[in-house]
């Protein structure tokens, strides 16, 4: 039997790892290559061996029956498993970091001051969309001066 509490806590570990590098750390291209590939890419192999072994059965949950997409009650279905919520937050981590990691580099080749980045990655960390509509609210003026939409 799994130990999805260990499993969650492992994630919950690595994305917080993943984002106080990106944070406070000098943003070497080896460190943003590291956020990418074993922050970004680690969480994205956890999600999908997790995802694929609940939906084939190889991995055994409870309480995921009537688990679809298409209805509140089946989506709420899916989280009513530990597997399924450490699944869905694994999700939810992967595209969070993968969005600050984005912010991070937008944000330095838009020459923006990392103090004005910071609480906005934390935003991204805390409620991943709530950070991501500041940035985009935020990035906006400073691609306009640079003449550039990137």
């Amino acid at each position: 039997m799994i130990d999805w509490n260990a499993w969650f806590s492992m994630v919950n570990l690595l994305a917080l790892i993943a984002w106080v590098a990106l944070i406070a750390l000098p943003r070497w291209p080896a460190l943003l290559s590291a956020i990418l590939y074993l922050g970004v890419g680690l969480l994205c192999l956890i999600y999908a061996v997790g995802l694929v072994g609940v939906l084939s059965g190889l991995i055994p949950t409870t309480g995921a029956g009537g688990a679809d997409f298409s209805t509140i009650a089946g989506v709420r279905a899916i989280f009513a498993s530990d597997a399924g919520v450490t699944i869905g937050w694994t999700h939810y981590l992967a595209f969070d970091l993968f969005v600050g990691l984005w912010i991070a580099r937008d944000g330095d080749a838009k020459q923006i001051s990392r103090l004005v980045q910071a609480p906005i990655l934390v935003a991204t960390f805390l409620a991943g969309p709530l950070g991501l509509g500041l940035w985009l609210a935020l990035r906006e003026p400073a691609a306009r001066r640079q003449g550039r939409f990137r």
